[in-house]
């Protein structure tokens, strides 16, 4: 149990301490700008690309295990938007969100540091195929089903369009291309480009954590909404089950990208369903607080279930 709080203190503990810095100074959100640029289009772009840029070309062309991924987590947004549709009272705008809160996890702030922490630098490949197909699977969800709601009047021509820069411009994406194609090349940066790299892939996960921490106490929870009765569960335990008995029953593979896919189901609802939900103007205080709640509650979920899988209690294959 030792070595599962060695583990889970500096993940949670920077979250904590991001979120006593915002309590206690006051700033605006908005301040926050720079350092989430930092993040999203240097820092982790920089800790994807040094890894995946090392990695052997055969690993990163591991189709059934990103096939049952995506296939679990749209089989999540798909009954999430399922139940949402019925309680909202056929509302698409409403639904959609709801799916989204229920299957898109923390994978880009929390993944890469958790996944990293806990089982090595082993688990940055399959963080990086799972964040790159996850997104293109959320990234064309959310605006096509949108436009279906009638939430924003766009020609296919303009849709298609937007969901294809949205796909190729996002700075995880070209990182994770870039260093693919570093791998297959053989090429190596040189050494004070690499010593860069290296600095800042480092800074990614505190910093992404405590920015964390830090929006989480600026978006203060004003109520809890009915919807998380069912919505918190299926985000912090349906996925990550149905994710475990689903890569135990599709093949043999590598016991860390389970453990590491498993985890990442587990992780708590991504800010970024809160940014779509205030981009559309739908279900906008209803998401904040699902990605507050399930946040907080993932202390718990996600410290029982590294327990688990460290002490081989949810072995890496069911079926071996």
């Amino acid at each position: 149990m030792a070595d599962i709080l060695a583990l889970i203190l500096p993940l949670f503990g920077l979250i904590v301490i991001g979120y006593a810095a915002a309590r206690i100074t006051k700033r605006p959100i908005e301040q926050m700008g720079w350092l989430n640029i930092f993040i999203i289009y240097v820092a982790l772009p920089a800790l994807f690309f040094k890894l995946l840029s090392v990695t052997p070309v055969e690993q990163l062309a591991s189709w059934g295990f990103i096939g049952t991924n995506i296939g679990v987590t749209l089989a999540i947004f798909v009954f999430s938007f399922g139940v949402g549709y019925i309680v909202s009272g056929r509302r698409v705008g409403d639904a959609t969100v709801q799916g989204l809160g229920a299957s898109y996890g923390n994978i880009g702030y929390m993944g890469p540091a958790i996944a990293i922490l806990a089982f090595g630098e082993a688990a940055a490949v399959p963080v990086a195929l799972i964040f790159c197909f996850e997104n293109v699977m959320h990234f064309v969800n959310a605006p096509a089903l949108m436009a279906l709601s009638g939430e924003r009047q766009e020609s296919a021509g303009a849709l298609a369009v937007g969901v294809i820069r949205s796909i190729l411009f996002h700075p995880f994406i070209i990182a994770t291309i870039v260093g693919v194609a570093a791998a297959f090349a053989q090429v190596t940066p040189p050494e004070p480009v690499g010593n860069l790299i290296s600095y800042l892939a480092q800074a990614a996960a505190p910093c992404a954590l405590f920015a964390m921490g830090a929006t989480l106490a600026l978006r203060p929870l004003t109520a809890i909404p009915v919807e998380l009765s069912y919505l918190v569960p299926i985000k912090l335990i349906v996925h990550p089950v149905l994710m475990y008995f689903a890569l135990s029953a599709a093949g043999n593979f590598d016991p860390i990208w389970v453990s590491t896919a498993v985890m990442l189901a587990a992780l708590p609802t991504a800010t970024n369903v809160f940014v779509i939900a205030q981009q559309y103007g739908v279900w906008t205080e209803k998401a904040s607080a699902t990605v507050m709640v399930t946040t907080v509650l993932s202390v718990f979920t996600v410290t029982g279930l590294l327990y688990a899988l460290k002490t081989g209690a949810m072995p890496a294959d069911l079926f071996p």
